[in-house]
């Protein structure tokens, strides 16, 4: 063991270079003085070698963001990267968040008459590896290999040695999300866990918290339980051998899993729609076993994309391992299958299964091509199929207030009812289940819970039964199968459904802009963005007058007084209406170190779609590029708009580095007949995330189709080789 003259000598290092750092003093004190809690408390004894090391490596920027806060507890749970200190996720982050969860179910729920408290623990497939090798090799830390089953194990000795009992699948079996949470409900559990960083990098985790419904609390008990969370110095554990011999842990029941197969099975509308052929890939994760297990039983053929199949939380075979259905390239090689057999969709999901990813084939120039789904895409097929073919008289449709008005103008179109205010967060769809069971009503709308069509979010979320309270790639999937099948029948496809739907409802356009900016500094820069315009909302973006300033933080809005600091965090968004056809929203992702940016353009009813397409499109695109260059304005954080075109997964910081310093040494090198330029630009941008050049690529192009530099062909192939 080192000596205490280390210790002192080694924090004094620290000190010393954080001091250099521009965050705020108090962010610098927290920061050492936490660093100085893992290095002297034997609780955290097993870390101290890495620590040394990375101070040793003069690692200032990680330790520094590694240390500068506990992380946060959000809404739900935490989540973010595995790693050492308490702004990482580890087993210190997860038990305290366990351990405080247990504290606020036994002040809040007491202890039932017949039974212990009881709580259902799932994961996903990955284990930590250290891809962005943040870590110093060959210095032992706990978390290295850590999977999340592992991560579960932990919580299950947390909650049993608070004499809660604990169900978990047996080892080599895994539950998605949407299982999890019909799993709640179906064995009258009174809390879940889920272990899973749903569509993020490989080397994040985390730990999602659910109520007896099935869904996540929303303020203020979520407040009251964050508040919980944050007294916790201690973490108790029992041995788990010791929590099984006394019955506080047990496997899951095998009946589960068929009987959440056969409630989304029960959702289907048309049992004779099943001629659509369907390639699916789980980008390594769960999905296999929801959708594609799904659509199988259901009697579609299904072919597995074989090089996404395996779990694996490495996501291999995935583009940037991004395994995120937002991204269309992530469905590349699902495509490329499809192609080999003839198939008419391509689904996909995330890890956790709860996002959708749709592709289809449409006929164009030869063979056809694949044409990708947004989110707002999807949402409003199946909004529309639903409530046309659903039978009920009264069909509800409930959507976050980031979510597209294609959706609301579909449900209503149809004859249904439409909440379309919600925040950000498919706890408020969940809630609104909730209170529609228990009160008859929601948001001054009365109504049953068998009114309920479909629950939505821009991000790939749908939700088709009440039996689950969180979103659900699989009843989604079967919708779309079956509305698929029936469009072939009729020698059309889905495109053909979305086009005739712009033509009845107006053609809408929704772009998002996803600002990552990293670190401790990073979310200040978020934060001092949001409070500038905040203060200083801009009369007019990109030439549109602001018709409209909402601030949701405002309790004159349509939320009423913040009910708690949760509240507040969810209520951080603003939102410019510019006329009637056009609307910005800025929030600060509630789980990811960035910035969203949604646009909407909406285009007249009936309208040609061969012109309104276009033109709103490029609208879009030119309010939303006005927006961001309007934010980064007020943090005097300059990147021109060819760079802002580089991928959404690199920060905004790489971006601005790119631009002012690594292309134009490029173009010095190219121009100066540089022998190997290639293998200065990988090491010189290795730090912007696997396949850096992928990921700048389309923001070369633009630069090239702008600037026009002589060394242009070069240059393009060096990101597009």
């Amino acid at each position: 063991m080192s000596s205490p003259t280390t210790t002192t000598a080694a924090l004094d290092r620290v000190r010393a270079a954080f001091a250099a750092s521009a965050l705020p003093e108090p962010v610098r004190a927290a920061a050492l003085e936490h660093l100085r809690t893992w290095l002297t408390d034997p609780t955290f004894m097993a870390w101290r070698s890495q620590i040394l090391a990375l101070i040793e490596a003069e690692r200032w920027a990680l330790l520094l963001d590694s240390f500068y806060q506990v992380l946060p507890f959000g809404t739900g749970g935490r989540r973010g990267t595995v790693g050492i200190g308490p702004n990482r996720f580890n087993p210190w982050t997860l038990g305290s968040s366990v351990q405080g969860h247990a504290l606020w179910m036994r002040r809040t729920l007491g202890v039932p008459d017949d039974r212990p408290l009881r709580v259902v623990i799932t994961y996903d497939v990955r284990v930590f590896q250290d891809s962005r090798g943040q870590l110093i090799p060959d210095v032992p830390t706990p978390v290295l290999g850590m999977s999340s089953r592992d991560f579960a194990l932990i919580a299950a000795e947390v909650y049993a040695a608070a004499d809660i009992e604990v169900i978990l699948p047996p080892e080599g079996v895994y539950l998605s999300t949407p299982e999890l949470s019909f799993a709640i409900r179906h064995l009258d559990a009174d809390a879940g866990l889920m272990i899973s960083a749903s569509h993020n990098p490989p080397d994040d985790n985390g730990g999602k918290f659910y109520n007896a419904q099935g869904g996540q609390e929303v303020p203020p008990r979520d407040e009251e339980m964050a508040r919980e969370v944050e007294t916790i110095s201690h973490i108790e554990r029992m041995p788990l051998d010791r929590a099984r011999a006394a019955g506080l842990v047990r496997d899951l029941p095998a009946d589960v899993y068929d009987a959440y197969l056969q409630t989304n099975l029960a959702t289907g509308l048309d049992p004779t729609a099943r001629s659509a052929r369907v390639v699916f890939t789980g980008l390594h994760g769960l999905g296999t076993q929801t959708v594609g297990q799904l659509l199988t039983r259901a009697g579609f053929d299904v072919t597995f994309e074989p090089t996404q199949s395996a779990y694996d939380g490495a996501f291999p075979n995935v583009p940037f391992r991004a395994p995120n259905p937002e991204v269309p390239r992530t469905m590349a090689a699902a495509c490329a299958t499809a192609d080999k057999v003839g198939a008419d969709i391509v689904m996909s999901c995330d890890p956790d299964a709860d996002r959708l990813g749709l592709m289809v084939k449409h006929p164009a120039k030869g063979k056809g091509s694949w044409r990708f789904f947004s989110g707002n895409e999807i949402a409003a097929l199946v909004c529309q199929y639903v409530v046309a073919h659903g039978g009920r008289p009264h069909p509800l449709v409930i959507q976050t207030e980031v979510t597209s008005q294609l959706l609301a103008r579909a449900a209503r179109a149809g004859g249904a009812r439409v909440v379309d205010h919600l925040l950000v967060g498919f706890k408020y769809i969940g809630d609104a289940l909730h209170q529609l069971e228990t009160r008859g009503e929601f948001a001054g709308m009365k109504g049953r819970l068998s009114d309920f069509a479909l629950g939505a979010e821009e991000s790939h979320g749908l939700l088709v039964t009440p039996a689950i309270r969180d979103k659900d790639a699989a009843g989604g999937a079967l919708m779309l199968a079956e509305l698929a099948s029936i469009e072939k029948a009729r020698g059309r496809t889905l495109v053909d459904t979305l086009e005739d739907l712009w033509r009845k409802v107006g053609y809408v356009q929704n772009l998002l802009r996803s600002l990552v900016m990293q670190g401790a500094e990073g979310k200040a820069r978020i934060a001092a963005v949001l409070d500038h315009l905040r203060a200083h909302p801009p009369a007019e973006i990109g030439g549109l007058a602001v018709t409209a300033f909402h601030d949701r933080r405002d309790v004159r809005g349509v939320f009423g007084p913040i009910q708690s600091d949760t509240d507040a965090a969810s209520r951080n968004v603003l939102v410019f209406q510019l006329g009637e056809d056009a609307r910005l929203i800025l929030r600060p992702s509630g789980t990811e170190p960035k910035a969203k940016v949604y646009v909407e353009v909406c285009g007249e009813k009936g309208a040609e779609l061969s012109t309104e397409v276009p033109r709103v499109n490029a609208e879009a695109v030119r309010l939303a590029d006005a927006f961001v260059q309007h934010m980064l304005a007020s943090i005097d954080l300059p990147v021109p708009t060819w760079a802002l075109r580089a991928s959404d997964l690199v920060a905004v910081e790489h971006k601005a580095d790119f631009a002012r310093d690594v292309l134009p040494a490029l173009v010095e090198r190219l121009d100066a007949d540089d022998a190997d330029p290639g293998a200065w630009l990988d090491a010189r941008i290795a730090g912007y995330g696997r396949d850096a050049r992928q990921l700048m690529a389309p923001a070369v192009r633009a630069f090239v189709r702008e600037a026009r530099p002589a060394s242009a062909s070069r240059l393009l192939a060096l990101f597009e080789g």
